[in-house]
């Protein structure tokens, strides 16, 4: 299990690297103003609708569906199951996405209720509209991953993401070559998604066996099986695309003060580099072996890999929290300071980003803990907390930001976040319990200690080495910066040794076996 969840979190790492890159570029070309806001509404949107589906979301329910079809009757009868699902979710995506292009003036001003009577708002629409072409490919992607990974074949799957980067950083190199000014930018970049998605199908179409394809023929199909499959994926879908919904919910509250919706969405993607590495991860590979678990009635297997998945999960969000409150501004200000991006901005979203860092380990730990429901069939629970969730982020933003502003916004997101990990947390030990073996009761305390002392060492350097930043150049802000985080990771590393909660040349030995 190791092995596979460090081939998706490369993965999944490489594209939210790139996706700094990205962000880097659209906050270079478009700031953090009127124009920026209009966009990253329309992104969002676009992006809850690719991470419900993508990125290992419709594990949930394709997974363990896939699986009991093969085992039953077999991998041709398991192909042609997943070949119904991609040709009925293509055909649902792409009549919700006609009809969202008639009606988005509506769908924006639900989202961003602050932009109506505002040319913010024409903007946002057009930019939604030619993004909604990316939802004919969407689903055709998020099926051969999600068969790809039942079939513990996680390289291409993981690396997929990579090209819907890579392709929306080519276009916006283009337009720092030929500038324009940032309304056309904003057109051009948005009109990139729909092409990137393409892309991303062809490769997935392009390498997947040729003798037993693992999603054919391809069908539309609305009798009962897939209707059942429908009643589960949703929720499941839904339920997984949790952060994402949290940050839609506190942006529909932030759209009414200038610039706040930018200042969300870059703290946020910090926040969802250790989310997608940790989460996605977790969920991507979790799912297949629990459901393989609960299937074969292995109490041990399903101990042993839940006290894992734990293990992990904390051992890097924690870290990643702590290092996140202690160098935010530093690295918002190397990552997007540049162009239009002021230093206004930079302390804005640093604020920003330290609200919402105090919900990051919650995050994870739902999407550690929903795979346990997911490979029980149960998708309904985590559909219910997710919900519960975007409803305390509405309620408590109403509150806090109208006081606080977007700060009020991202505390309201992160209690939300504690919130819906703790009803999955009371639900699961009511129905089926969570069992956690010897080795991590003892290798949990000792894994937030190490974090927290971890923590405290980052946060003293930086207050040394933090006047010497702001004054000095890009370069040497990347050096120094990389300087720290390095020396964090090191830290920590050596103390996870020092109390015995991993070796690492055994770790490394068994990564390579």
């Amino acid at each position: 299990m190791i092995r596979h969840l460090v081939t998706v979190s490369s993965g999944t790492l490489t594209s939210r690297i790139l996706g700094f890159v990205r962000d880097a570029l659209i906050a270079a070309l478009l700031g953090a103003g009127a124009i920026a806001d209009a966009f990253l509404v329309a992104f969002q949107f676009i992006n809850v609708a690719r991470r419900m589906l993508a990125e290992g979301a419709l594990n949930a329910a394709l997974v363990p569906g896939y699986l009991r079809v093969r085992e039953a009757d077999g991998q041709s009868a398991a192909a042609a199951f997943a070949g119904r699902v991609m040709g009925t979710l293509t055909l649902i995506l792409v009549a919700i996405g006609a009809i969202l292009g008639l009606l988005m003036p509506l769908v924006v001003t639900l989202l961003a209720p602050g932009f109506n009577g505002q040319p913010t708002l024409d903007l946002a629409v057009t930019d939604a509209r030619l993004m909604l072409p990316y939802f004919a490919f969407v689903a055709p992607v998020s099926v051969m991953m999600g068969v790809l990974n039942a079939e513990h074949r996680f390289t291409l799957s993981a690396f997929s993401p990579v090209l819907f980067n890579i392709v929306l950083i080519g276009a916006m190199i283009g337009l720092m070559i030929w500038p324009h000014d940032a309304t056309f930018a904003s057109h051009v970049i948005a009109g990139t998604v729909g092409v990137a998605g393409c892309l991303q199908t062809l490769i997935l179409i392009q390498r997947r066996p040729r003798r037993d394809g693992l999603a054919s023929p391809l069908r539309i199909a609305f009798d009962a099986d897939m209707r059942g499959f429908l009643r589960k994926a949703v929720p499941g879908m839904i339920a997984n695309s949790g952060p994402q919904l949290l940050i839609v919910a506190g942006a529909i509250i932030a759209s009414s003060s200038p610039a706040a919706v930018s200042w969300l969405y870059f703290a946020n993607r910090l926040i969802e580099l250790p989310v997608g590495v940790v989460g996605v991860a977790m969920g991507t590979v979790l799912v297949p072996t629990m459901t393989r678990a609960v299937h074969d009635r292995d109490k041990d297997a399903l101990v042993q890999t839940e006290s894992r998945g734990l293990e992990l999960a904390i051992g890097l969000a924690l870290p990643a929290t702590l290092g996140l409150m202690a160098l935010g501004e530093m690295i918002v200000r190397v990552l997007f300071e540049h162009g239009a991006f002021t230093a206004s901005d930079t302390r804005s979203t640093a604020a920003a980003l330290a609200m919402l860092a105090l919900g990051l380990p919650a995050h994870v730990l739902v999407k550690t803990l929903a795979p346990a429901f997911f490979a029980r069939d149960n998708t309904m629970t985590p559909l219910v907390a997710t919900l519960a969730g975007v409803a305390v982020a509405v309620v408590a933003a109403s509150i806090l930001g109208s006081r606080f502003g977007a700060n009020g916004v991202a505390a309201s997101i992160a209690l939300a976040s504690w919130f819906s990990a703790a009803l999955l947390l009371r639900n699961g030990a009511s129905t089926f319990g969570f069992s956690f073996d010897a080795v991590a009761r003892r290798r949990l305390p000792r894994i937030v200690f190490s974090a927290a002392t971890m923590g405290a060492a980052l946060a003293l350097a930086n207050t040394f080495v933090s006047p010497v930043t702001a004054q000095a150049d890009l370069v040497a802000q990347l050096f120094i910066l990389g300087g720290l985080i390095a020396g964090g990771i090191s830290f920590y590393a050596l103390l996870l040794e020092l109390f015995g909660v991993v070796r690492w040349t055994k770790a490394i030995g068994d990564l390579r076996g």
